[in-house]
């Protein structure tokens, strides 16, 4: 798989500083049931990175130590983690928001029979995988079944509370584009979700983010071959709004690798760019990283462009 890394390292980008540390987000390891093709982290079955026991203990830790408000769970399937649900109990006991990026089609996975009932047990927010509404896209995007294995745990999630106007259960739904181009407008496209998941399929949700895709892992390495890697950094710069450098989700939160080490993003954890020099999990039991400067090159304008794009979905409303 080509390296996007020597061409975006060339690309200049503003220069930005760190707040204080709201949100520490967890990758439990690269090991997933899926391979996607826009997945930035390259994640599969194959893959057998995994966080410890003795690094999820410090994770626990640095949250009950600096008082971090949320805990963002991501991998992989970070459910295949062994110590998934030992984590998030522990952070829920001491009142942490914890957030769950699943891929949905994990509830089918052997072992995991269980994993919705833990889920909403423990008041997880839910963050899920749904690149389209439509069949075809998102079995093109994800492998042949998984539009309809997704569909299936909607509906177990939905029957749990998930998605329910006051049941107190957040699930919000993903959407990522199928090649090249940035996301459409936020509020739109979550009506056109709602509207067909409502009608065709019965599935009820929160909230729909709109991320863009980054030119880096499998899908830069896919830019790269087609030759539009340049086409679509040239997309990216041209849509850049400064005002979404404010917003931007580096500044507030900081992503921790399987072995413990920190990153300004999870992009940045992807072209294992670090922050500062090397820091360890450890390093935040004594300092929230407030002031330090964050590490930016040319996939940072990927959360710039147009709405802006983070974690948390789009930045702002889509431009008239």
């Amino acid at each position: 798989m080509r390296d996007t890394w020597p061409l975006l390292q060339q690309i200049p980008f503003p220069a930005l500083r760190r707040r204080r540390l709201e949100t520490l987000q967890v990758n439990l390891g690269y090991r997933c049931n899926q391979s996607c093709v826009h997945c930035h982290v390259n994640a599969g079955p194959g893959r057998t990175e995994e966080m410890s026991g003795d690094v999820i203990d410090l994770v626990i830790e640095v949250l009950e130590r600096r008082r971090i408000a949320r805990l963002d769970i991501t991998g992989g399937a970070p459910e295949l983690n062994p110590h998934f649900r030992r984590l998030v109990a522990a952070a829920r006991d001491m009142g942490v928001h914890v957030m769950d990026r699943c891929n949905l089609t994990i509830l089918e996975v052997d072992g995991q029979e269980t994993l919705a009932q833990f889920l909403a047990d423990q008041q997880v927010e839910i963050v899920a995988s749904m690149p389209c509404y439509l069949v075809g896209n998102v079995d093109r995007q994800r492998g042949k079944g998984v539009f309809e294995g997704s569909i299936r745990a909607l509906r177990r999630l939905n029957a749990l509370g998930y998605g329910i106007e006051g049941s107190g259960l957040a699930l919000n739904l993903v959407y990522n584009p199928q090649g090249p181009s940035l996301p459409p407008g936020q509020d739109a496209l979550e009506a056109d979700y709602r509207r067909v998941l409502g009608e065709e399929h019965g599935v009820a949700f929160n909230r729909l983010y709109t991320l863009a895709n980054m030119p880096i892992q499998r899908f830069g390495a896919i830019l790269l071959s087609r030759g539009t890697f340049d086409e679509y950094l040239a997309l990216l710069r041209s849509a850049h709004r400064d005002e979404n450098l404010d917003e931007v989700m580096c500044r507030s939160h900081v992503s921790v690798d399987w072995r413990g080490y920190l990153y300004d993003c999870d992009f940045n954890q992807m072209l294992d760019l670090p922050a500062g020099d090397r820091l360890h999990l450890s390093d935040l039991l004594h300092d929230d990283l407030a002031g330090a400067p964050i590490k930016v090159a040319g996939h940072c304008f990927g959360c710039t462009a147009g709405q802006g794009s983070s974690c948390g979905g789009a930045l702002r409303e889509a431009a008239e």
